[in-house]
């Protein structure tokens, strides 16, 4: 099965975006428009597509001719009749794509070979709207496509094993790395990916800490290349919410349900970048640091005195009667406060990647000694978040609970371990896919910090995976490889 001629159907940011890759491949493109304006914005998209990549001189003025001479742009569906292949990129509304699939498969050849870019509708409804089911698959490209390497290609249990090949093998001659999985709600990426960012909404909803700390936390703690809120913004609150609603309506797993806060700012119109205002955009009156005249501080926790050595040649002294007490919590924060008398001076520490110190104040914490605290870590050289006294924290519990669904995905014989980490590195920019990161951690710590999650939330999601129990149970540190 050869694919030379490719129809595009919905030329904004995405479908333009696929078509320059089709033609950068070689491939004769056509391009499919609702109306004259609608594809005059898609000529726009291409063409500064293409200058764009002669300016970072990855095109020569020649091949971006070249380029564009190979796609054709039209309004007429009709005109898809002799295409091979034909992708669809309009907006994620299953009452248009179902329709739009019924159109082509009237207007397209036998042979023809029907694609959608959804991330996240299910592909096997669309197949099954056609009278050729089994050449229907999802080709789900990330944005940008130029530019991101990973692309999904989604079977269904109608899809022929040669047109699966096929489609496979065109992602390969596109420059892409294809990553093959079954049809369910969010595929492998988004599956893993919006429910952790849902759930940094769910804690900023809940005061566990604020926006700009969790993002923090998780890009200067744990390596993540931008924070939840950032990313939020950038492909859109409205795309995460209603991919959220998509994995709810499957799963009816509560975690899940998109965050309220999510749903309030998707109601007022707050999208992101999109629209210009999302969890960024909104200018905010600048405020001073509030400053301490700390002193004297103690230490108390497993590997505090690395950070009291630091303070202590800044200048700081050690004292029985500190201004306040700093300490690595190997239990909730609480339950070493109030064993104290001075209960108020206490405040938790959790170093995160060697660069990040999330301050957990309790119901007793003075708000003098979080300043202090503060104060304090930004001389020992870390950056400070404060939150409070939660299971987790902030960077933990929000980790975890993605590396848990990332093992129940590969025990469920939905993706290698080896994909799962590919996608996630080539899909999210991560330096490191879930089971490297698990690895590196020590799976262990990994199993004992999702059971504090669970024991305070009692979310099923945060119990250990079956999995991971075992393989901590029998003394391994490592997950089974073919």
């Amino acid at each position: 099965m050869a694919f030379e001629m490719v129809g595009v159907l919905g030329l904004g940011t995405m479908g333009s975006g696929i078509a320059e890759v089709l033609a950068r491949a070689g491939l004769r493109v056509i391009g499919v428009e609702a109306d004259a304006e609608a594809l005059a914005r898609g000529r726009r998209y291409l063409e500064a597509s293409t200058q764009r990549a002669v300016d970072r001189g990855k095109l020569t003025a020649e091949e971006r001719e070249a380029v564009l001479g190979r796609v054709s742009l039209t309004t007429a569906r009709r005109d898809l009749r002799d295409a091979d292949l034909v992708i669809e990129a309009v907006p994620e509304v299953m009452s248009c794509k179902i329709p739009l699939f019924q159109d082509l498969d009237a207007v397209c050849k036998p042979e023809a070979v029907l694609a959608t870019n959804t991330s996240s509708l299910s592909v096997t409804a669309i197949a099954a709207a056609t009278s050729r089911p089994e050449r229907v698959v999802g080709l789900h490209f990330f944005n940008p496509a130029p530019v991101m390497r990973l692309v999904e290609v989604i079977r269904t249990v109608h899809t022929a094993p040669g047109v699966l090949a096929a489609v496979v093998e065109l992602a390969g001659r596109l420059g892409k790395t294809p990553v093959t999985v079954g049809d369910r709600a969010g595929f492998l990426v988004n599956r893993l990916l919006l429910p952790y960012l849902n759930h940094a909404a769910q804690l900023l909803d809940q005061g566990v800490a604020e926006r700009e700390g969790i993002d923090v936390a998780m890009r200067l703690g744990v390596g993540m290349p931008m924070g939840p809120f950032a990313v939020l913004d950038l492909i859109g609150l409205d795309t995460a919410y209603e991919t959220m609603c998509v994995l709810f309506d499957e799963t009816r797993d509560r975690r899940h349900a998109p965050a309220p806060l999510l749903r309030e700012m998707v109601s007022a119109g707050l999208l992101g970048r999109k629209t210009g205002r999302g969890f960024y955009g909104e200018e905010r009156a600048h405020r001073d640091p509030e400053k301490s005249s700390v002193i004297t501080f103690a230490v108390a926790g497993e590997g505090c005195e690395v950070l009291a050595e630091r303070l202590r040649v800044a200048g700081y002294k050690t004292s029985d009667d500190p201004d306040v007490v700093l300490h690595f919590a190997d239990r909730p924060v609480i339950e070493h406060a109030a064993r104290r008398t001075a209960c108020s001076k206490l405040v938790g520490v959790h170093v995160v990647g060697g660069r990040v110190a999330e301050l957990a104040v309790t119901a007793l914490t003075a708000h003098h000694s979080a300043v202090a605290a503060a104060g304090l870590m930004k001389v020992a050289g870390l950056t400070p978040v404060r939150c409070r006294d939660r299971a987790g924290f902030v960077a933990d519990a929000l980790l975890y609970p993605y590396l848990n669904d990332a093992v129940r995905m590969y025990d469920s014989g939905y993706a290698s371990i080896a994909d799962i980490d590919l996608a996630m590195r080539l899909g999210c920019g991560y330096a490191e896919g879930p089971f490297e990161m698990m690895e590196r951690l020590g799976l262990a710590k990994v199993r004992d910090g999702l059971r504090a999650l669970y024991a305070e939330y009692r979310e099923h999601a945060f119990a250990p995976a079956p999995l991971l129990d075992e393989l901590v149970a029998a003394g391994l540190d490592t997950f089974p490889r073919a």
